[in-house]
């Protein structure tokens, strides 16, 4: 009473409480950046949907679908299957590769070493993806590091063509994606609890068939998700296959550079680039099933 008695005499207002934003209002303050990020993918998404119905010179006023009905021709339609298969095989052996380097992470006990495994396996995403493709040339050229190793070892007696062909290209793509099978795989192991492995001991299984019967299929969730992001990551890469593949090895990314740069086709390569995008979401909502059921399967055993 006196305190509000003498704030009149003086003539400052009194204090009032700081307007604080409702649980719901900073949630979607927090998520702003991310949704205004997503907005501008989308708005993206649905000029290059417009362009791809366009007809040449006439990409926002036209309306035609013959650039979709000219995937269907045996090039284009040859060109999508082996960017799927690149992938895929990419994808299966990014995962076999990084299965043991994510067991040994999710097991390290020094912070120390666990930072080295981690720096050395994000070092590959610090390096700009086209000093790591000129890299790829000079070891995998005629006269490059591997050939002269191999024909040093007396293991060939002439240079093997790896460039501009299949292996090449798979040798890339399985270089520049394997941290993001990596993490998600030692992030699922990380989450397998001791306990198992040690019950499994207890009854007389092997360290081999704790890691085959235990360890495996605990991580499966993260294995899925890691073979999708690889997966999803190749299907859509352009440097690897346009230095390492050359025009011998037509990926689909390589074939809207082509529609673009020389033939200013801006329908056929939106239409390539749609199909490309709708078959990668396709396989991943099934891989993002099978993953959430297989996760629901494990939190129903536990």
């Amino acid at each position: 009473m006196a305190h509000s008695t003498l704030t009149r005499q003086v003539g400052v207002a009194p204090l009032r409480p700081a307007k604080t934003f409702s649980p719901t209002a900073r949630a979607w303050l927090f998520l702003s950046p991310a949704m205004l990020f997503l907005g501008v993918l989308i708005a993206a998404s649905l000029l290059v949907l417009r362009m791809s119905v366009g007809t040449k010179g006439a990409e926002w006023s036209g309306f035609s679908l013959a650039s979709y009905a000219q995937l269907l021709e045996p090039y284009y339609l040859k060109s999508l299957l082996l960017t799927l298969r690149l992938a895929l095989v990419s994808a299966l052996i990014a995962v076999l590769l990084a299965i043991p380097v994510g067991y040994c992470m999710s097991r390290l006990q020094s912070p120390l070493l666990r930072r080295v495994f981690l720096a050395a396996v994000l070092l590959p995403l610090l390096v700009n993806l086209l000093l790591q493709s000129y890299g790829w040339l000079v070891i995998l050229g005629p006269g490059g590091m591997l050939n002269q190793a191999l024909i040093g070892l007396g293991l060939i007696d002439r240079p093997v063509m790896l460039l501009y062909n299949q292996t090449g290209v798979l040798m890339g793509l399985v270089q520049t994606a394997f941290p993001l099978a990596v993490l998600p795989i030692a992030s699922a192991m990380r989450g397998v609890s001791r306990s198992y492995e040690e019950a499994a001991a207890t009854l007389g299984a092997s360290r081999l068939q704790v890691f085959r019967q235990v360890v495996l299929p605990m991580s499966l969730p993260g294995i899925i998700t890691g073979a999708t992001l690889v997966f999803a990551y190749n299907a859509s890469s352009f440097v690897v296959p346009l230095l390492l593949g050359g025009r011998r090895v037509p990926m689909l990314a390589v074939m809207v550079h082509d529609q673009i740069a020389p033939l200013m086709n801006w329908p056929a390569a939106s239409a390539a680039g749609v199909v490309l995008i709708v078959t990668t979401l396709a396989i991943m909502t099934f891989s993002e099933f099978v993953t959430g059921r297989r996760r629901r399967i494990l939190e129903a055993s536990q």
